[in-house]
């Protein structure tokens, strides 16, 4: 053989080496990016988790609670369904103690009797009658 030939064999044996060497730096420097961007990735997901929580006991909690009081409240007063008004000596005084009186408030509106739906205009009803018991 050569002295050409041995020279380029040796070339391309030292070539070999160095790209050999270079992907195994090249697969640590891999390694290291990927450990580095789990790392910031973990630190990102809880500063996140910990804002988020931060987030809903300073705001959403104190709004979730004043939410459920009011719904509360207003399942007390459910328009849906007639609730009794009495007479009294502001409203509707001449129904007081009337047995036509019916006093019941259907999706906001009092139906006060049958004669007199939205009550009597004067002091006193022509329709008046005792309430019997």
């Amino acid at each position: 053989m050569e002295q050409w030939q041995k020279d380029l064999a040796e070339i391309v044996e030292i070539v070999a080496e160095e790209v050999e060497r270079f992907f195994l730096g090249m697969s640590e420097v891999v390694d290291a990016f990927f450990e580095l961007t789990e790392e910031v990735t973990e630190q990102v997901h809880n500063n996140i988790v910990t804002e988020v929580d931060q987030y809903l006991q300073d705001f959403a909690e104190p709004m979730m609670e004043a939410y459920w009081e009011l719904e509360d409240i207003v399942a007390d007063v459910d328009p849906g369904f007639p609730y009794l008004v009495e007479p009294t000596a502001e409203k509707n005084p001449a129904c007081i103690g009337c047995s036509h009186y019916h006093g019941q408030v259907y999706g906001g509106n009092l139906l006060v009797c049958g004669m007199h739906p939205h009550g009597c205009e004067d002091e006193s009803c022509p329709d008046w009658e005792k309430e019997e018991y």
